[in-house]
């Protein structure tokens, strides 16, 4: 037992040893995902439940939504939202999409992919905790199930990826045709998957903006610019718009039987479209993710597409990482390794090269934490060999170690510094099989395309704006079965040698790859594939590839080929901003204003100059400061005070 004088010393030393252990917790940096990981959030279960269709009835002042559709710009109007049920007033909506969204609009189809934020005219408003989501239209992909698929295949490997599911949506009570549904890669996104402490998102794009774009605006002056900023509708406060009604009549001709097309007028009337120009090898801006100097102006395409608004330490953190990459150094310090092979894994298996794959070098997003960086899915429509492939079989046997089109693997360091490393890509070379034996030869990949297939071709039989006929679906679904079985063959002898890896090896050995005679890629669909989808009461899978419709949809598709693209493939003017833009802030309801209903309220701490991971260790060193200071004044009372003895 410990007596006297020693009590105080041993009292003191087990103090001092809890100071610096506490001390150690707070300060020593966390491995990225580390934090704090809160349970599913409830918009999970209840918007992506994968067991059945998501519904969606969009509810829009019909003059406001008509001149959205005829302007098509990323502009938002006002709606209310009733998903599975349950309702949510004064939400912004708008079209999106690059080269989606400019094909569309050059047809006579409404059949726009939209994207929605609960929290754009309520500051702070959410859906079960869900803060923005968008839903595809499923253009250029006949099988409707590209984009899900691909979801699938990066969550089964261990990629974080945004929640995803079909949706019958309906506006103004009319149908409108099956969409997929997809969590937005931001706030609630970054919440569910990294915690409450989580780190940055950029998404880089090298879309270039021309005129009737503008540039500027949004929270650092590059996101959504000044388009759809935080005003309240037209005849429509921040409270919920009783008085929209049903769409009269349901034939909206606005614009449509005038002797103007809808893509002149609106080329004529604002240009949404027929904008600058789309992607290429020109200047990157970064979205290579090459290093070119310390200079965050040259890194634009990156940080102009910020998630969350960031600090110039957050952006020279990323810099610095990409700078290392480069160079090949030290990078288990600057990537998150592990994660980016196994999504670089499951992109080369998907064959999209809409993508950071080929000249493109967009549809991704970049997320940096504790000066680590990886990359995180998006926009997967044209996965499949839906673009730049020009053959079945350059398609099926896209070599794993050199998985590029059209440029050279120096040009993605991404790809080309980590397959430099050879526990790196012997570690990639384990995830492809993995993939190969568990998700494809398993089975498993035709049992999901089935059990999708039974889920949705009743929707799609009466889809009422689709760009495929039944009977078009029904082949596709099959030639995707097809794909993939030989996707998985071609792979797996890539890993035991008996197929060449690589571009240049596969040159002179035509003889040793898989053999895709027995299918058709342009059957799955395309870029600017597909017959252009009726509007609203006119029912796109009522077209035949005989129809005046359907002429005109070939007219605009892709140049020869056997999917109907070639490498030097350049998408028609008129590409948008990308996806995943936020409003400027500013914006302060009325009073009285908040949320409807019992709907969530998002917390958005971090939200200034510093970042979240600025606050929190901000806050942490001044609790643990502050702890300090109390324990020294009271270890020094201790010593001092002399008790009394009453014995």
């Amino acid at each position: 037992m410990i007596t006297g004088k020693k009590i105080n010393v041993f009292i003191m030393s087990m103090l001092v040893v809890a100071v610096i252990f506490t001390g150690l917790i707070v300060l020593i940096p966390k491995t990225p995902g580390e934090g704090v990981q809160p349970a599913q959030p409830e918009y999970a279960g209840n918007v992506f439940n994968k067991d059945r269709i998501t519904e969606i009835d969009i509810k829009v002042d019909e003059t406001q939504w008509q001149k959205m559709l005829d302007s098509a710009q990323e502009e938002y109007i006002s709606c209310d939202l009733t998903i599975n049920g349950s309702t949510i007033s004064t939400v912004g909506i708008r079209p999106k999409g690059n080269s989606s969204l400019a094909t569309v609009a050059r047809s006579d189809s409404d059949r726009f992919s939209f994207k929605f934020e609960f929290d754009h005219y309520i500051d702070g408003q959410t859906f079960m905790g869900l803060d923005k989501m968008v839903i595809n239209n499923v253009q250029s992909d006949a099988t409707y199930m590209k984009d899900y698929l691909s979801y699938d295949l990066m969550t089964y490997i261990g990629v974080k990826t945004p929640l995803f599911v079909y949706a019958d949506v309906m506006v103004n009570g009319k149908d409108w045709g099956l969409y997929v549904a997809v969590e937005a890669i931001e706030e609630a996104f970054a919440q569910r998957n990294y915690g409450s402490d989580y780190g940055r998102l950029y998404k880089p794009e090298s879309m270039e903006m021309g005129a009737g774009m503008g540039a500027g605006g949004g929270r650092n002056g590059g996101n959504d610019g000044n388009w759809g900023a935080r005003q309240a509708p037209p005849g429509i406060n921040n409270a919920a718009p009783n008085n929209a009604g049903p769409n009269n009549g349901g034939n909206s001709t606005s614009n449509r039987n005038s002797s103007t097309s809808k893509g002149q007028f609106r080329q004529q009337n604002g240009g949404g479209v027929g904008m600058g120009g789309f992607g290429g090898n020109g200047p990157s801006g970064g979205t290579d993710l090459k290093y070119t100097d310390d200079s965050i102006s040259s890194y634009s395409n990156i940080f102009d597409n910020e998630v969350f608004k960031g600090s110039k330490d957050d952006y020279s953190r990323v810099i610095a990482a990409i700078k290392n990459l480069n160079s090949g150094t030290q990078l288990d310090k600057y990537i998150d390794v592990d994660s980016t092979l196994r999504y670089l894994a499951a992109s080369t298996v998907l064959v999209n090269m809409d993508s950071y794959f080929s000249g493109m070098k967009h549809n991704y997003y970049l997320y940096e934490e504790d000066g680590k960086l990886t990359m995180l899915p998006w926009d997967y429509n044209l996965a499949f060999g839906g673009f730049q492939m020009n053959s079945a079989e350059a398609a099926v046997n896209l070599p794993i170690d050199t998985p590029v089109s059209g440029i050279k693997m120096s040009e993605r360091p991404m790809v080309a510094k980590l397959l430099e490393v050879d526990e790196y890509r012997e570690k990639y070379h384990e995830y492809l099989k993995q993939i190969v034996d568990e998700y494809f030869q398993s089975g498993k990949f035709q049992q999901t395309i089935d059990k999708v297939d039974l889920l949705i071709s009743e929707s799609v039989k009466n889809d009422a704006t689709a760009f495929y006929t039944q009977e078009q679906y029904a082949k596709a679904v099959q030639t995707l079965k097809e794909f993939g079985r030989l996707r998985a063959l071609s792979i797996a002898g890539q890993l035991d040698g008996s197929i060449p890896s690589t571009s240049e090896t596969q040159k002179d050995a035509s003889d040793k790859l898989i053999d895709t005679a027995s299918i058709n890629l342009s059957t799955m669909g395309s870029q600017g594939g597909g017959g252009m989808g009726g509007g609203r009461g006119q029912p796109g899978n009522q077209l035949s590839a005989n129809s005046p419709a359907g002429e005109q949809q070939n007219e605009m598709q892709s140049p020869p080929g056997e999917n109907g693209t070639q490498d030097d493939f350049q998408p028609p003017d008129g590409m948008q901003l990308p996806d995943g833009m936020q409003p400027p802030d500013g914006f302060e309801p009325p009073d009285g204003a908040g949320p409807p209903g019992n709907m969530q309220v998002l917390e958005r701490p971090g939200e200034d100059n510093q970042g979240r991971n600025g606050m929190a260790v901000g806050s942490n060193l001044a609790i643990l400061a502050g702890s300090v200071v109390f324990l020294v004044a009271g270890l020094i009372f201790a010593v001092r005070f002399k008790r009394n003895k009453y014995f």
